[in-house]
């Protein structure tokens, strides 16, 4: 039977880190100012990469570390392939093409060590049809359920055969963020784990709210998150568990500082602890927060 989460996580050490100008027009969460100096953002997201895999190492969960290329500003963030708890793996198709580049054989190879590649979705590039892995597809990996938002980054038609293909139900959903267009990653307003969901409701175009609303709460207990805590991405987390199978929910700071006392309360009564730490300049410059960081190695 599948787990929802596991223990062991993989991260990328950026080489750079600045505002990838390929990705803000679809990515409404990246802030609109000037970069700093690139070397100074560089070391800033060093030193937040690195506090948050300590702290997430120092709960007992396996990060699995790779060095990040000097070509790639959002190599931080390795949504670009998914894994499977029967040791296969599966690489996706990426909009903007400086994330293209992300897919390195040198990082590909390491995990063909433990995985086999059953698909590679890089060909649709070139037809101008994308699916960013598990950002456009939060998985219910229990319940074979993937839910969707669809965005210029999540195509419709690859989404619906990859669902098919791989025996996933889909619920698909329209959104608006606050700045009127679809939210670029689902992941940013919904997560998942073995027992909570996390989602808002809000950013949901009204005709699919009762929908999603019927099927998160079949498995699941659900939190409501509301519109302007997405803009804090509380809903921007991952479930992991140590070793022994205590359950952990990751988020940044400015997430968990974000959450309500009973929004709180419910996490607690769900994870051993809520693990976060603080990703502002990923934040700012990446409009990704901590799950973004995070691909889940089953």
């Amino acid at each position: 039977m599948s787990s929802q989460s596991t223990n062991n996580i993989l991260m990328i050490k950026p080489a750079i880190f600045y505002k990838n100008i390929q990705t803000t027009e679809s990515n409404h969460y990246q802030d609109e100012s000037e970069s700093e100096d690139i070397k100074i953002t560089t070391i800033k997201a060093i030193k937040e990469f690195n506090d948050l895999k300590a702290k997430i190492e120092s709960h007992g969960i396996q990060i699995s570390s790779f060095e990040g290329s000097n070509h790639c500003p959002d190599h931080i963030f390795p949504n670009w392939f998914t894994t499977f708890s029967d040791k296969s793996m599966q690489i996706f198709s990426m909009l903007a093409p400086n994330r293209r580049t992300e897919k390195t054989p040198e990082i590909i190879s390491e995990l063909l060590k433990s995985y086999s590649l059953t698909k590679d979705y890089s060909s649709f590039e070139d037809k101008n049809m994308f699916l960013e892995g598990t950002s456009s597809m939060v998985f219910d990996r229990v319940n074979k359920v993937i839910y969707s938002g669809l965005s210029p980054r999540t195509n419709k038609d690859l989404l619906e055969s990859w669902c098919q293909e791989n025996s996933y139900d889909l619920v698909i959903v329209e959104t608006e963020s606050h700045k009127g267009g679809p939210i670029y990653h689902t992941d940013v307003f919904m997560f998942i784990g073995t027992n909570v969901i996390g989602i808002c409701f809000e950013v949901i175009k009204p005709e699919y709210r009762n929908l999603i609303k019927e099927r998160v709460s079949k498995y699941h207990e659900v939190m409501e998150i509301t519109r302007e805590q997405i803009l804090d991405f509380c809903g921007n987390a991952l479930e992991a568990k140590d070793k022994d199978g205590n359950l952990y929910l990751i988020m940044s700071s400015r997430a968990f500082n974000a959450l309500n006392k009973n929004q709180l309360k419910t996490l607690n009564g769900f994870y051993k602890n809520i693990i976060h730490s603080d990703l502002p300049t990923i934040e700012k410059y990446g409009g990704g927060s901590a799950r973004c960081m995070l691909s889940e190695l089953f």
